[in-house]
């Protein structure tokens, strides 16, 4: 075995809430190689502020969470996954619970336990459960500590994986085909090394950095959706790209989301001049769900040439504010903003990725022995917009199902045997990285401006042409010198835009997250998904 081989039971890819949930759900008697491009919890689980949904209040019901899903959805969700997510979801919080997680309690509400349940957009019921304005970080964190206490569980972090190991590139013309690992750069050494598992896991995180403005940190670049495509798996609405309407505006501020936790208490959305305009766009005003605030965000600033509206919860104690929302008030503070006397400015910017790899109800891929949890699936349960908190409950129940579905497989599956290591024989040092960072500018600048929150068929055609301009010139950079950090991300950018494209050209009418002016309204003959399929992509059949 060379030296730069590792081989482990399970490869998971990805080091969010998805990811290390299945780690730990796996038994402690399987090797599993745990693999982050940064530090172990750098990712968008740490900076999700808001909550997980889930049905804890005795006033509350599975049913009413699944209709509220349904709604947010606008047609596209499959109801069947709606179901088992949301029905999954309290038992998941009882184990996220076990694993130490510390959740805002109030005595007030005692019919959730004791635990502070805050509303956000599209829930009818309070039921948003919260470790203060930072529950993202409360989870990272306390999931870090139980992996990192697992002697099974081996960590590679400041490694970033750069493609998919298959039994077809291996061996073509081979009858069965299956996932066998991945190639993964040690961004410390610079090598590439060959980790081959029986199983591997996509929890990458979503792609939108492809965007200039987002939400998300830098390592959202839809590595593991660009896998998986050019390994031959399918992949579904992409050109579901959800924008957070309040993002912070300021010259200095980068990427900080505003919760939408504060529109759940009360927070309003205010012109320069002071005026309420939500009610005007939506019945629930501030609680509609997140395109409808969004678009009348971007509407509103385009209407009066404004360069951000402002969210205040200034009506509210400032007792109040400190106790829910410290980490906001600390964070606008450093900029000179006091939450508690004044409005915020805000934007709206790219958040979630509710397209991705298609899975089933086990979280496998079309790949044999390559799953997707999180981000970087399509479950069927998000639609044409993901509801506020959804996101890590899919993340703790697809994981969850995963890790099932590997403990029952694993006694059926071989170790794979040798494969090629990484060949980089006739690749040399690059000579001009300049075109790496052009690029990348140039394809975040276009896609913000033709692919945004509202589109148009020329708009779209205009980026389809740019793009793929973009990926010739990566595919000549990529096959000539050695891969970087930087040329792997971009490549998979560029890759994951053209898949957000296409599927926006395909869907000729404006449903949830996709809103195009050439199609104003909703077709009723539209509600399929939209789904791309690779040219490697062949019907498999699974147990």
């Amino acid at each position: 075995m060379s030296l730069f081989t590792h081989r482990h039971d399970v490869l998971i890819l990805g080091s969010g809430a998805a990811g290390l949930s299945l780690a730990l759900r796996l038994p402690e008697s399987l090797s599993v190689a745990v693999v982050s491009k940064r530090e172990l919890v750098e990712g968008s689980t740490l900076y999700a502020q808001g909550g997980i949904s889930a049905v804890l209040d005795a006033r509350d019901s599975i049913e009413s969470h699944v209709q509220d899903t349904l709604k947010a959805g606008a047609g596209l969700c499959e109801r069947d996954v709606v179901r088992l997510v949301v029905e999954r979801g309290p038992e998941n919080i009882r184990w996220l619970l076990g694993q130490g997680v510390e959740f805002t309690r109030d005595s007030e509400q005692a019919a959730a336990g004791g635990y502070h349940l805050t509303r956000e957009g599209g829930h009818s019921h309070r039921r948003v459960v919260h470790a203060a304005d930072a529950t993202g970080r409360a989870v990272a964190t306390t999931l870090e500590a139980q992996v990192r206490a697992r002697p099974n569980l081996q960590l590679y972090e400041q490694h970033i994986a750069v493609d998919l190991i298959t039994s077809a590139r291996q061996r073509p013309g081979s009858a069965r085909q299956r996932c066998l690992g991945a190639y993964i750069l040690n961004l410390g050494s610079g090598q590439v090394e060959t980790f081959l598992a029986r199983f591997v896991v996509l929890a990458t995180g979503g792609a939108n950095k492809v965007y200039l403005y987002t939400s998300n940190p830098d390592v959202s670049t839809g590595d593991g959706i660009a896998m998986a495509w050019r390994a031959g798996c399918r992949v579904a609405n992409m050109e579901f790209m959800q924008f957070h309407p309040t993002c912070l505006y300021h010259p200095e501020a980068r990427s900080f989301l505003i919760s939408e936790a504060l529109r759940g208490e009360g927070a309003r959305l205010l012109l320069p001049d002071g005026d309420r305009f939500m009610p005007r766009f939506d019945p629930r005003a501030e609680l509609a769900p997140r395109d409808i605030v969004a678009r009348a965000i971007d509407h509103e600033m385009k209407r009066i040439g404004a360069p951000c509206v402002y969210l205040d919860i200034s009506h509210r104690s400032a007792d109040f504010i400190l106790e829910h929302f410290p980490t906001i008030q600390a964070r606008c503070l450093e900029f000179g903003i006091d939450i508690t006397r004044e409005p915020i400015p805000v934007v709206p910017a790219a958040h979630y990725t509710c397209g991705g790899v298609v899975v089933d109800a086990h979280a496998r891929t079309d790949l044999p022995g390559l799953y997707a949890s999180g981000e970087t699936a399509y479950t069927g349960l998000h639609g044409a917009n993901r509801m506020a908190s959804n996101s890590l409950l899919e993340c703790l129940v697809y994981s969850e199902l995963a890790a099932q579905d590997i403990e029952r497989q694993i006694g059926d599956i071989p170790e794979p045997a040798e494969v090629a290591p990484w060949d980089e024989s006739r690749v040399t040092e690059p000579d001009e990285e300049v075109v790496v960072t052009h690029n990348w500018e140039e394809l975040r600048r276009f896609m913000w401006d033709y692919v945004g929150i509202v589109r148009t068929t020329k708009r779209l055609r205009r980026a389809k042409r740019r793009v793929d301009l973009l990926a010739q010139e990566i595919i000549e950079y990529y096959s000539n010198f050695r891969v970087s950090n930087d040329l792997i991300e971009l490549r998979n950018l560029v890759e994951v835009a053209d898949l957000i494209i296409q599927s926006a050209l395909r869907r000729r009418e404006s449903r949830g997250l996709h809103y195009t002016l050439d199609f104003p309204n909703k077709d009723r003959t539209q509600r399929a998904p939209t789904l791309l399929i690779p040219d490697s992509y062949a019907p498999r059949s699974r147990s």
